[in-house]
């Protein structure tokens, strides 16, 4: 990459030409039986901030401060073996069971009573996964009616026996997790799981058709099955869904960090390939109805290393997949939050994977404090100012050539308003490695006055990581010399740099 100051990079907002209006849960993450993301995770009883739950009170903090909106439960590849029954009742009654996705031993003391509890402590939206790996229709349709119906019947009775008389009112629901992976148990064909997930679907509307129901779509672009895929499923979901999914995971690979920096290049392709393949499936059916998309698995995360690495052997909670995430990964996060946001008028769901230990935002010690990533910084503010409608930025910058993705903007870049309090929000990344980028944004029709903030994230150690023994060294610091005048946003981006720029 060119060590040469560059020229400005531009672009222009107007409240007239936006992309959509940003939901809420687009801030979602995901709460897995996988490593100690559950115990000593969100979970430890006996832990000097547990709750009468076993909850850890310290790690609820953090979540209402990282601002998560929605969280998806319980899996991942570890729904495709799990029996819900297992995961009710009183905890000390609950079986013990092998969880062959991750060579671990379930203990079940954390079960659905309690997710509900943590999604109703930190204010969110329960997003609940069925087991279409080894179980169906049946299993989901029991599973509905002990959780949602309000009572007079054995499951909904049962519920309240339990402990929990009201109904839980989980409204979004996946239809199984990865069904395209040979990794995942029970994995199928496109057709075979497209007919048993609008099956499912049929038979869970007959119980309560306001639920929002998601397909599984693909495991990521490279899949070799890809778009075939999510064409053959929605040809027999269509009707009966609301949204496909999408995961997709980003990593430094071989000292490529130019090509790591623009991994959102790919991101962005997904999502506009998945829409095209859902549209078209929409105008082959005559449909006037529009799939959304749940991009409900993303993240930067390291599975070289965990390839590299043998399962433990049927351990309970190991520490798996525990990546320390560094300033540079930090930096990639916030641009995949950016492609997110650019495309909010079709990701209507979004859940960072996951939420605590495992590949997360938050990490924690068993008895000991918890602490922020790097990373939890670029989502708690995307969720915090996030919030409006996304306006239509169209960059002029300059590029870099990557090994990957061809000829890059340095700049990527979106912006949300408020529309009740009409303050605009600019959250820019600048991929260069070496040089500061200067920014001009021209700004038509929006009555804005100054700039109230500009954080910055970055440093001059692109390693600098947030650990146990130094659990602050890497936070947002005050971008110098910002301004708005003459209707012109004017900034300096610091060299491989997350940016928030909030004018009002």
């Amino acid at each position: 990459m060119s060590t040469a100051k560059p020229a400005p990079a531009r672009f222009t907002l107007d409240p007239a030409f936006t992309v959509g209006e940003v939901d809420p849960r687009l801030f979602g993450s995901f709460v897995e039986h996988l490593g100690r993301c559950v115990y000593t995770g969100v979970f430890e009883p006996g832990h000097p901030s547990a709750d009468d739950r076993g909850l850890r009170t310290d790690v609820l903090e953090l979540v209402r401060e990282l601002g998560v909106t929605a969280i998806r439960y319980p899996g991942g590849n570890f729904v495709s073996g799990y029996r819900w029954e297992d995961s009710v009742g009183p905890a000390e009654q609950r079986p013990r069971r092998l969880d062959a996705a991750w060579r671990s031993v379930e203990s079940n003391r954390f079960g659905l009573a309690e997710y509900v509890d943590l999604v109703r402590k930190v204010g969110g939206e329960p997003m609940m996964a069925v087991n279409l790996g080894t179980r169906g229709v049946q299993e989901a349709r029991e599973l509905l009616e002990y959780a949602n119906h309000p009572g007079g019947t054995a499951l909904s009775d049962l519920r309240a026996a339990h402990g929990d008389k009201e109904p839980y009112g989980i409204r979004l629901w996946c239809l199984g997790n990865e069904m395209d992976g040979p990794w995942q148990t029970g994995h199928k064909t496109a057709a075979e799981y497209g007919r048993l997930a609008a099956e499912t679907a049929r038979a869970m509307r007959q119980l309560d058709d306001s639920l929002e129901l998601v397909a599984c779509g693909s495991s990521g672009q490279s899949m070799e099955t890809f778009a075939a895929w999510e064409a053959t499923v929605l040809a027999e979901t269509y009707d009966v869904v609301d949204h496909i999914s999408l995961h997709a995971y980003y990593e430094e690979e071989d000292g490529d960090r130019d090509s790591f920096l623009a991994s959102a290049v790919d991101m962005e392709s997904f999502i506009e390939n998945v829409v095209a393949t859902c549209d078209h499936v929409g105008a082959r059916l005559k449909s006037s109805k529009r799939i959304n998309l749940s991009f409900d698995e993303w993240n930067v995360w390291y599975q070289r290393r965990f390839q590299a690495q043998p399962l433990p052997d049927w351990e309970e909670a190991p520490r798996l997949l525990e990546d320390n995430y560094s300033v540079t990964d930090a930096v990639v996060f916030g641009s995949l939050l950016i492609a997110l946001l650019r495309h909010a008028d079709r990701v209507t769901v979004a859940c960072l994977a996951q939420l605590v230990n495992v590949i997360a935002p938050i990490m924690t010690e068993p008895g000991g404090p918890a602490w922020r990533q790097t990373t939890f910084f670029p989502f708690a503010q995307a969720s915090r100012y996030g919030r409006g409608r996304v306006l239509d930025v169209r960059v002029q910058a300059p590029t870099y050539t990557t090994a990957k993705y061809g000829e890059v903007p340095l700049l990527h870049a979106t912006a949300v308003r408020d529309e009740t309090t009409g303050a605009v929000t600019v959250f820019a990344v600048n991929r260069s490695r070496h040089g500061a980028l200067p920014l001009e944004a021209a700004l038509h029709g929006l009555d804005l006055e100054r700039v109230a903030e500009h954080s910055v994230l970055a440093d001059a150690d692109p390693e600098a990581r947030n650990t146990l023994a130094d659990p602050e060294r890497v936070v947002p610091h005050r971008g110098e010399g910002t301004e708005l005048a003459g209707g012109v946003l004017r900034a300096t981006l610091e060299p491989m740099s997350w940016n928030v720029i909030r004018l009002v």
